[in-house]
């Protein structure tokens, strides 16, 4: 039984990756552009390959939500108190932070300024209705992977949980990106805009992502895992 300083510990740890890696790769298609850079699947890679690893080497910890979106799911279907929720969400929140500055210190500034430190940025003239909308379906499907991979005792997939969570969210960087940045998440869209003092239609990475979450665990728990009880 871990306690709850370890489990902060592994929400602030993964969180960090995965907005080093992500938002790093970000920085580095820019600084590579032109000469072979990475493009819009080498970014979604970077992001679902930080959140596999880190849900395969943390999740047992703290159950690997490095998340907001994923933390109100848990909230929502009462896996997890308001307190909790409330320091998971700083951890989680600190740890965007951390990796954001960190980012901003070792990457040239002219490079890192050109993309806003990878901060999610929408596309022009693109709605921000849209936005959320998009925002909010992509983490829909990124919190169900995440309760029926880690949360379902009857799923076979369990033990490649975060390969499964990791290619989800790929695909909706994939999907989202080009669009609205592709975020599914609003600590990996907060610590980047702290950092870069870049807070573009901020709003909507923090709504989208949460009704998202919220709806896609409400939905898992009651269709699959409270009749699975019953």
């Amino acid at each position: 039984m871990y306690t709850s300083t370890q489990k902060l510990a592994a929400e602030f740890l993964g969180t960090f990756a995965l907005v080093f890696f992500g938002a790093g790769a970000i920085c580095a298609d820019q600084f590579l552009h032109g000469a072979g850079d990475l493009g819009l699947l080498g970014v979604a890679l970077a992001h679902g390959l930080a959140l596999a690893i880190m849900i395969s080497a943390l999740g047992h910890i703290s159950g690997g939500h490095f998340n907001p979106a994923v933390t109100v799911g848990y909230w929502v279907t009462r896996r997890q108190n308001t307190i909790d929720v409330i320091l998971y969400w700083i951890a989680q929140l600190a740890g965007a932070i951390a990796a954001a500055f960190l980012l901003r210190v070792l990457i040239p500034e002219d490079t890192w300024r050109a993309v806003a430190l990878g901060t999610p940025q929408f596309a022009r003239d693109f709605p921000r209705w849209a936005g959320m909308a998009l925002e909010a379906t992509a983490t829909f499907f990124l919190v169900l992977t995440v309760f029926a991979t880690t949360l379902d005792d009857r799923g076979t997939f369990r033990s490649i949980a975060g390969f499964g969570v990791g290619l989800m969210y790929a695909l909706g960087v994939i999907v989202a990106g080009p669009f609205t940045g592709g975020a599914l998440n609003p600590a990996r869209a907060f610590g980047p805009a702290l950092a870069a003092t870049h807070w573009a239609n901020h709003g909507v990475f923090w709504v989208g992502p949460l009704a998202g979450g919220f709806a896609a665990a409400l939905l898992y728990d009651f269709l699959y895992l409270k009749r699975a009880e019953a």
